[in-house]
């Protein structure tokens, strides 16, 4: 037994009302850079729809993930080094720009500077790759709202995967939104397809990030993901990907999209595994197994005998006891509401979802019944046959027993708690027939609705012994020369970003005790740090100007 830590998340789509902002402070914090405009860490799809890019779980087309061979052991889908070797300058198995969106801007000039006249002046859309006008046909949320009708539900892989019956009854069953950033998976095939070795999982908390100084630009790691969540810059010429905010993680901050969610639908926490197990896990016959084969290759770490053994493989006490109070060990395991994402491509996936039951109450309400009853919601479940096994499409890899089981455990809860709510007395034979006790059925309540910031994030600070390192991220690259095109100036490969913007650790140091501060504003701050909303325009509040000369003390 090999015990490693891995940073996890659990998002409660339940909760997720398709607001989009964490994608925008997502795209704001790391994607605002020239040749990224089309790319979104963090996006949120509207279920069914095509997802982004378009149709990407369709692996038949794209190729992504994993697959076992003739032999039972694992390959990648799409084809190991020779095929590599003979398709590195033209990779075919590529989402093209069409398949993203083609970003564009408006001509703000044109509206804010026309000359008077009796036709309102327009602001066209212009595409920021050739900027020419063009006409706006898909964007990375065009599912949205309308994912569900019609013309755009058949295009839905998942959808596809399930009976005619399905598919034509869909639309009037639910619609639901799915946040999505990378995996960070315990098993990234993205990683086993870069040629260059620069995409890595780091040995301390399992993020997969990108080494830009390593990379060449061959773009496997794009096919390779399944997930579609690995981009490629075409003005550097470097792939990127979420960094699962690692310089917040880092000191124990969660990251961007967690930190501004409105629904605080997302829980990070730390998981310990058995490094030795993943590719026994990742390479059973059986896809429906591969959801249980990934809960079995995480450890208890209340056991002492995992604690011994976290501990003789470097894992610090304290990531020790932050894994027992895990968020995503809760949910996961004490209470079993959490299931994984495409789980049948085989990359042992580290972001898991909570599915939604809102949907089975909404049809209940609409129908006149008693939504919150336990009978009624349990009777519903199991006849809502169509959205169980289009959730089991997206997160058992077809089982609908595991999403069954989950649907249960959450409308025993809206049940059981309703009771107490109301003054009730709680009938214990509610949390008795999913498993549970009414005193956990209470305590994933208290997690899943009422849970307070420490209770939703628990991640603990790194470890380093090099942290004057860490302050400033090196911003050199190997083929950033006169003419190359690499990270900084110009090249044949179009005008550089420019150099990445260092990182410091001591910023976010100062950025984790404001957010944890009894007060908005740290005392000690005060004079240099001023509120413009109770600033009237007139005289010089202490703070906003720099002092004059002449009022300065000398030295």
């Amino acid at each position: 037994m090999r015990v490693m830590a891995q940073l996890a998340m659990v998002m409660n789509l339940d909760k997720c009302i398709g607001c989009h902002t964490c994608s925008v402070t997502c795209k704001q914090a790391w994607t605002n850079r020239a040749g990224v405009e089309y790319v979104w860490f963090n996006n949120v799809e509207t279920r069914p729809g095509q997802g982004y890019p378009r149709t990407y779980e369709d692996q038949e087309r794209w190729q992504g993930g994993w697959t076992l061979n003739r032999r039972g052991r694992l390959k990648l889908k799409a084809g190991g080094r020779l095929k590599k070797l003979l398709t590195i300058f033209a990779n075919p198995l590529m989402p093209r720009i069409q398949d993203y969106y083609e970003p564009w801007t408006y001509d703000y000039r044109t509206l804010l500077e026309a000359p008077l006249q009796r036709d309102a002046p327009v602001a066209r859309p212009k595409s920021l790759l050739t900027g020419q006008d063009m006409k706006i046909s898909w964007s990375a949320n065009w599912d949205d709202d309308l994912a569900g009708g019609p013309e755009l539900a058949p295009a839905d892989p998942v959808l596809r995967q399930v009976s005619d019956r399905v598919r034509l009854e869909f639309e009037k069953t639910f619609m639901f939104y799915l946040p999505r950033i990378c995996e960070h998976c315990l098993n990234p095939s993205c990683a086993a397809s870069c040629p260059s070795g620069a995409i890595y999982k780091r040995a301390e908390d399992g993020i997969v990030l990108v080494d830009s100084d390593r990379c060449r630009g061959w773009r496997m790691c794009v096919t390779g993901c399944p997930y579609k969540k690995v981009y490629f810059n075409h003005r550097t010429g470097k792939a990127e990907k979420c960094t699962f905010c690692f310089p917040r993680v880092e000191v124990g901050l969660p990251t961007v999209c967690s930190e501004t969610c409105v629904g605080r639908l997302r829980y990070i926490g730390l998981m310990l595994y058995d490094a030795d197990r993943v590719l026994q896990a990742a390479s059973v016959p059986d896809e429906k197994d591969l959801y249980q084969a990934q809960k079995d290759v995480f450890l208890d770490p209340h056991d002492p005998e995992v604690a011994a053994a976290a501990e003789r493989d470097d894992v610090p006490r304290d990531w020790i006891e932050a894994a027992r109070r895990s968020p995503v060990y809760r949910l996961i395991f004490d209470y079993g509401v959490a299931l994984p994402l495409h789980p049948e491509y085989r990359t042992l996936p580290m972001v898991w979802y909570i599915p939604p039951l809102s949907p089975v109450v909404d049809v209940l309400r609409d129908t006149g019944h008693d939504a919150e009853s336990a009978d009624n919601l349990f009777a519903a479940v199991d006849a809502l046959r169509i959205p169980v096994e289009y959730l089991a499409g997206l997160f058992t890899a077809g089982d609908p027993e595991p999403v069954r089981q989950v649907l249960h455990r959450l409308a025993a809860m809206r049940a059981y708690m309703r009771d107490i709510n109301l003054g009730a007395e709680p009938n214990d034979a509610i949390p008795a027939s999913v498993g549970m006790t009414g005193e956990q059925l209470y305590e994933m309540y208290r997690l899943l609705a009422l849970a307070k910031y420490e209770d939703r994030y628990v991640i603990p600070a790194a470890h380093t012994e090099t942290a004057a390192q860490l302050e400033e991220l090196p911003t050199g690259c190997s083929l950033d020369y006169e003419g190359g095109p690499g990270m900084g100036g110009s090249g044949p490969f179009g005008e550089g970003s420019g150099g990445a913007t260092p990182i410091a650790v001591e910023s976010f140091h100062a950025l984790r005790q404001r957010a944890t501060a009894d007060t908005p504003v740290d005392p000690g701050d005060t004079a240099q740090r001023l509120n413009l909303l109770n600033w009237d325009g007139k005289g010089r509040p202490e703070g906003l100007f720099p002092p004059r000369r002449d009022t300065e003390e000398p030295a």
